[in-house]
This record gives structure tokens, C-alpha cells and sequence, in this order.
């Protein structure tokens, strides 16, 4: 899904003003990363099109630490641009263990929790709850 010089002139209000390297506009940024949450890619699975992936990659995070990435999914689905539902649920390493039972190994009859809840550690995950339906 790309979006047309219209539509991106209804939401350029929105975005911050371009500064610095201008290798990559604006509308061409959008449509990478609309490219990469329609398609699920990676980032070095972005098409030359839209770019170096890590130009694309580096730019996105500053949108989303400015809270200007968020804004912007929430203009496109107002202006009724796109109309899909956000979901993130981002899950690493930590939050999945996997015991040897699961494998098959014989289970201990009592149960060893740990006394302190640190000890086993905390879940690391990113959930995106703000949705808006069209």
C-alpha cells in the first residue's frame, strides 16, 4: 500500500518539518513504513525504492520516541487512508523460557518458585492498546 501526493498532502501538517539530509522525503518514508507493517519484512527487507533500510530504520525510531509515528497512524486512519487495526506485541528472548518439560523431560513433583518475583525475571514486551476503528 502506497499512499498518493493527495492523501499525503492531507497529513503533511502533521508530520515534523524535513531538516538536515533530504536523501529520503517524506512521502517516500511513509510508504516504507507502511510497506513494512502491511508485508512484515524486515528492515534490510525494504526495497531499494524506499531507500537504505537503515536511514528508513533510524528515522522511524525518532518518530516513535517524538510520539510523531503514533500521531501519524492515527491521522491516516482519521482521514480514512488506511483502515486497519494497530496491534504491536513485540516478544524477546526473556519473556520466553522454555523448560526442559516441554521437551518431554519427566516432571518434578513440587513445585520450586522462586522467592522473589525479580529472581525470575521480568517480562519484556511493547503492547500498543490505542486503536481506532473506522
Amino acid at each position: 500500500m502506497e499512499i498518493t501526493k493527495e492523501q499525503y498532502q492531507r497529513i503533511e501538517p502533521y508530520l515534523p518539518v524535513q531538516r538536515g539530509n533530504l536523501e529520503i522525503d517524506n512521502i517516500t518514508f511513509v510508504n516504507a513504513i507502511l510497506y513494512v507493517v502491511e508485508n512484515g519484512c524486515k528492515w534490510r527487507g525494504l526495497p531499494k525504492q524506499f531507500g537504505k533500510w537503515n536511514s528508513v530504520y533510524q528515522r522511524c525510531r525518532r518518530w516513535a520516541r517524538s510520539g510523531v509515528l503514533q500521531k501519524l497512524f492515527i491521522t491516516l486512519q482519521k482521514e480514512r487512508i488506511i483502515a486497519i487495526n494497530i496491534e504491536i506485541i513485540a516478544v524477546d528472548s526473556t519473556s520466553l523460557i522454555v523448560r526442559p518439560d516441554a521437551h518431554g523431560a519427566i516432571k518434578k513433583q513440587e513445585s520450586s518458585l522462586s522467592e522473589k518475583a525479580r529472581a525470575d525475571g521480568t517480562p519484556n514486551f511493547m503492547w500498543c492498546p490505542l486503536m481506532i476503528k473506522p
